[in-house]
């Protein structure tokens, strides 16, 4: 053992646990704080035998236990915890010394978090972690921001514990300033609600319309994962569907249809509406799971709401071709949208994202880790610039390519009464973005109507604003005019 520790490790639950023995299995030395002491205690004796891990059994021993500048790292649950233990460290660290928050915490947390740590004369850094249990103990992907000086302090043991890409390029880069990096992990769990949502709605469709068993979708699954499709979250779905339960039968036919969730899904949302960004699949992917888990009063009224019975005739072979262009296609929707939220919180916040560099930090490690980031890397390594994937050549022509099963899908969908949420919001965002005339005109008209909110013209420049007295009774004075 060294006589001073890499890096300090406080939480020793599961990813904590995990983070620990990668970072240990890579060469360092790390010293671990539970507030509940029997953690560190059957850790020591259980995972960590033998291993360069130090057990520490107080704030004060974990932070003189390590090398200078410390770095002590928080996996904690988010929220209060974690300011309790950052006023808890603050006395017992020394100007140029580390706090990493590696929760899931909400990004504005970390803008505040960052600038109270500064002024104490220390460096923080938040940092998404992606990957869960596995990705945590055997490569996850890193998304860290805050304090830049930190950065060269942090990198080498962020980016040895990483997943690596085939080129062994890590799935960790700097990604900006104060909150930068907790709000990408928030825009990517906001993804990862997105593709599980429109991966459910493609199950409902063969499951509920086509009626095929689990075994048959296991098997559609399983070719989709070894072509363009191919990703973690269609190669767990393959396996979940073959798997059986102690009697045989598909484990997945009998899990209650209530969904969970922990919130970054709906921050995202939040987000979306706080910086105008239409991020409509991912919404429509969190409000399903708000319907799904009102599952006792969708039984009552299943008994008294009917709709059509869902019946197929055409080519069932087609027809499943059609779902996975529904599924790439919608895919293709949910990471722009995505990424224009990220362009849009970079304008706001005054943050330099490198794009590219996160598809390459999402390409391993992490839940929504696919083939198709490379093509996003792409995309923006040839246009930095690009406002929207969909206007780059490789996403124009797979989207319009996939044009017609989306929509055969859609249609089928909702002639027989199976619910595609994410799927149709994914197509009515595409035919808006690409609609040369909106009939926004109207709204602005009704708008200006009721409360005299003033319109823009067509036959004048833009920023000159007008209003009517539609009904000859109201007068000349209009509101004034913002935009949210």
């Amino acid at each position: 053992m060294n006589k001073f520790s890499d890096i300090g490790l406080i939480g020793l639950a599961v990813m904590g646990e995990n983070l620990v023995l990668n970072m240990e299995s890579k060469g360092f030395q790390v010293s671990v704080y539970n507030r509940s002491d029997r953690k560190v205690v059957d850790f020591l004796a259980g995972r960590a035998k033998g291993k360069k891990i130090i057990g520490t059994h107080s704030i004060e021993e974990l932070v003189g236990s390590l090398a200078r500048p410390r770095k002590v790292m928080l996996m904690i649950k988010a929220g209060s915890a974690v300011d309790e233990m950052i006023e808890t460290l603050i006395p017992h660290l020394s100007p140029g010394d580390i706090i990493i928050d590696g929760g899931n915490t909400h990004f504005p947390d970390t803008n505040r978090r960052t600038a109270l740590v500064e002024s104490k004369g220390l460096l923080y850094i938040g940092t998404g972690v992606s990957g869960g249990e596995e990705g945590a103990l055997l490569g996850p992907s890193l998304m860290p921001g805050g304090s830049k000086a930190a950065w060269p302090f942090v990198k080498p043991i962020f980016q040895a514990i990483a997943a690596k890409v085939d080129d062994g390029t890590p799935c960790c880069d700097w990604v900006g300033e104060n909150g930068a990096g907790h709000f990408v992990k928030m825009v990517h769990n906001g993804i990862e609600y997105g593709d599980m949502q429109l991966i459910t709605e493609a199950y409902q469709i063969l499951r509920d319309l086509l009626h095929l068993s689990a075994d048959e979708m296991h098997l559609i699954f399983k070719e989709w994962n070894e072509e363009e499709l191919n990703s973690y979250l269609i190669e767990i779905t393959r396996d979940i569907l073959a798997y059986k339960d102690t009697d045989g039968k598909p484990l997945v036919d009998k899990i209650l249809d209530t969904a969970g969730q922990k919130g970054t899904g709906k921050w995202t949302a939040i987000a979306a509406l706080d910086l105008g960004m239409p991020l409509t699949l991912i919404g429509e992917a969190v409000f399903s799971r708000c319907l799904s888990a009102i599952k006792q009063e969708r039984v009552q009224a299943s008994k008294i709401l009917h709709g059509p019975a869902p019946k197929f005739t055409g080519d069932k072979v087609k027809f499943i071709n059609d779902i996975k262009d529904a599924l790439y296609a919608s895919k293709i929707v949910s990471y722009a949208q995505g990424y224009a939220l990220m362009q849009a919180a970079a304008q706001e916040y005054k943050w330099k994202l490198n794009y590219g560099g996160i598809a390459l930090m999402w390409r391993g490690g992490c839940i929504i880790r696919s083939a198709f980031l490379s093509k996003i890397k792409e995309a923006f390594d040839n246009n930095p610039s690009i406002t929207n994937l969909l206007l780059d050549p490789f996403f124009k022509e797979k989207i319009e390519k996939a044009q017609t099963g989306w929509r055969n899908v859609v249609s089928a969908a909702v002639t027989n009464g199976i619910p595609v949420p994410a799927i149709s919001s994914a197509l009515g965002y595409f035919d808006g973005y690409r609609c040369e005339k909106l009939p926004a005109n109207l709204l602005q008209a009704q708008r200006d109507y009721f409360g005299a909110h003033t319109y823009e013209r067509t036959d004048k420049p833009r920023g000159e604003f007008f209003h009517t007295n539609w009904t000859g009774r109201g007068g000349t004075t209009s509101s004034s005019t913002y935009n949210v």
